[in-house]
Order: structure tokens, then sequence, then C-alpha cells
């Protein structure tokens, strides 16, 4: 691997006051690991240590907006309260003193069951019908008053991220969380104007969500969403089996105000629509940008044997190469890569691949999981 083949990956980037040194996104992955929902000393060194790295943009774990029942963990981070900020404040200071770029990623579980038993969340779980899933009950139905409300919450803690100092902000809309759960058919029930059986329909809480978000930070922030087809509940659902469907999801969230899309898949290699393309066609974030227009990040097990969702079930993963990642960012197939798991395990990963240090590359070590290195 020379330094010229690995060019793609650290060309500069720039958009509206967001400039990067490079295309790669240290991606947001959930650590559990805030006592109190509050991040300290050790969660500013473990991003910091990412930018010393040379990461170009680091997205924070999922940091829950001020909602009663917006997380389903008590080590999840809030975005809220003059506390939690002020921890927050501490991350992106370290951060850029190391020369760094962060945005946070704001969210709302949801529905999503907890796998704790000694924790009891503050409020019941809110979701747009009251299911996790299909034919999965849980928690309770938004009234109209909570949906306006979880509105203005993106929004204030949009709102927060840009005041704190962060370059960016991104909404959490994947993953069978809070909005996709408005997306997904599946779990929105709903017959107002927050539901029907079109996915235009169903993304307007969405749509609403990020016109909130964006006229709370103005013209020239950042605004990035997460999207996925699949979801945690079920790794085979999707949103959007055609790109027509695909522009009828995105396209009204990209004209809402989202500038960027950042299309989850469990591996980034995958062509999203292969009856069409092909099995090396244009994977979820490559139709993304050609159907929208909007800068788009891909992710999904970059540079490691296995896919993420093996790291739950106790399992780690070996050096993988990143040839074809290369191949598809030289033809801009997607404007920026996020690497996960990786960076977990060795925060100078960026650093090795920019030198060429193959062997020094480490795999995943599920041990990581437990501690903020």
């Amino acid at each position: 691997m020379t330094s010229d083949a690995t060019d793609p990956l650290f060309r500069p980037f720039r958009l509206g006051s967001l400039e990067l040194a490079n295309r790669i996104v240290m991606a947001p992955m959930t650590r559990t690991l805030a006592p109190d929902g509050v991040p300290g000393a050790a969660n500013a060194s473990y991003y910091r240590r990412r930018a010393e790295g040379g990461v170009g943009l680091i997205l924070s774990e999922g940091t829950v907006v001020d909602r009663p029942a917006a997380r389903h963990h008590p080590g999840i981070p809030l975005f809220h309260g003059e506390t939690a900020l002020a921890g927050w404040k501490g991350v992106i200071d370290a951060v850029h003193n190391a020369g760094g770029k962060m945005g946070p990623q704001i969210w709302h579980t949801g529905a999503v069951k907890t796998h704790l038993t000694d924790w009891v969340p503050n409020a019941p779980p809110e979701s747009p019908s009251g299911y996790n899933a299909p034919d999965d009950a849980h928690g309770e139905a938004m009234s109209d008053a909570a949906v306006a409300d979880t509105i203005a919450a993106f929004a204030k803690a949009a709102a927060d991220a840009k005041r704190l100092g962060f370059d960016t902000v991104e909404l959490h809309g994947a993953h069978g969380y809070l909005i996709d759960q408005f997306f997904w058919s599946g779990s929105n029930l709903r017959a107002d104007r927050y539901g029907g059986p079109t996915i235009r329909e169903r993304a307007r809480f969405a749509v609403e969500a990020i016109a909130a978000v964006r006229a709370a930070v103005g013209p020239d922030f950042p605004v990035i969403l997460r999207v996925s087809q699949w979801k945690q509940q079920d790794y085979a659902a999707r949103i959007a089996e055609t790109p027509d469907e695909m522009s009828d999801w995105l396209q009204p969230l990209v004209d809402a105000g989202a500038d960027v899309l950042h299309c989850s898949q469990r591996r980034f290699w995958e062509p999203e629509f292969p009856d069409i393309d092909g099995e090396k066609g244009l994977n979820f974030a490559g139709w993304a940008k050609k159907l929208t227009g909007a800068v788009t990040i891909s992710v999904g097990s970059v540079g490691l044997s296995g896919e993420f969702m093996t790291a739950f079930r106790g399992k780690g993963a070996t050096v993988a190469g990143i040839d074809g990642l290369l191949e598809r960012m030289a033809r801009d197939e997607f404007d920026l890569i996020a690497i996960g798991r990786a960076l977990l395990t060795d925060p100078l990963w960026v650093a090795k691949i920019r030198a060429g240090d193959v062997a020094g590359l480490k795999g995943f070590d599920v041990e990581a999981l437990a501690e903020l290195f």
C-alpha cells in the first residue's frame, strides 16, 4: 500500500464552515461510559487521542436530547443540562487543542429495549406508535405534544453544539432508534401527518426535525443525518427497495437542510441495488449521492474481517485490506469514509495508513469495548 494509493483518503474536504484535512471520519460508537450521563476527563482524552492520530472528523458516540425517555442505558451521555454540556465543552476543547474537528451525534433511542435488569428509565419508552418492531409493543405512542417537544429538543441540542464550539452536528436517524422508527413501516402505524403508507409520509418527523435544526444553527453549519436500511431489530429490513423509493425517502431530508447523509451499512462493499448495476455496483452511500447530490459518508466494517455486530457477541476481528475502499474513493463514489472498530483498538490507525505501515495495524479486540482507551 503506497502513499499514492492512499491519496483519495487524504484529500482535504470543505463544506460550509467545516474544513477537514482528510476524508476519514471516526464513526459514532456507543460506549455507555459516561457516569451519570456526564462526559469527563476520560471521555475527552479518548477523543483527543483519535484527533492526535490524524482522524479528519470525529463524530461522538450517541448523546441524547432533552426528553425523559431519550436513553435506554444510564451510561449514555446527555446533551442537555449545564453539567453535561460543560463536560462536552471539555471534550471539544481537547479535540481542538489536538488539531481535530468534531461533531456530536444527537440521539433519541425511541422504544429500543434496554438489556439491563437493574436500571429503570425515568419514563416509559416513547416511539411513533408504541412499538419497538413489528408485533413488538413496547412503551407509549407519542402524542402530538411529545412529537413537537422532541423536534424542539433536537433543535436545542444542535444550537448548543454550535455554541459550545463543535464543528458540525449529526442526527441519529438509523439502526431502529426513534427517527428510524418513524421511517420504518413496521414501527410507524400512525394515521396522522407523521405516518402513512409511503416513506415520504413517514419521513415527515425527520424532515421537521432537520428543518428545526437548520433554523437553529444557520445556513453554513453542516448538518449530518445518519440513515440505514437495516435495523438492530431486523438486519434484513429495508426502507427503500428501489432507487425511486430511496429518492422519496432521502430527497426530502436533503431539501429540509441535511447537508450530509451518513449511510450506514454492515459491510460497506455490498451493492445497494445489485439487480441494477451488478455485484460491484454502487453501495448505499453511492446511490444516496447519485440520487440526491448530497455529500455522503460510507461506513461498514472498514479495514477489518467480519462485520461489526459480531463485536456484541464477544468476537474480535483481524486486519483486512482496504484496496476496495481506495478504489471506490478514487472514483468519488462517496465523499467520506467512517471508521469504527479499527479506531477503538488503535487510535493511530489513520497515521499508520498514511505511512503505509500495514504491519503495524491492529485487529479489533473486544476488550476495547470495556474501556476508554
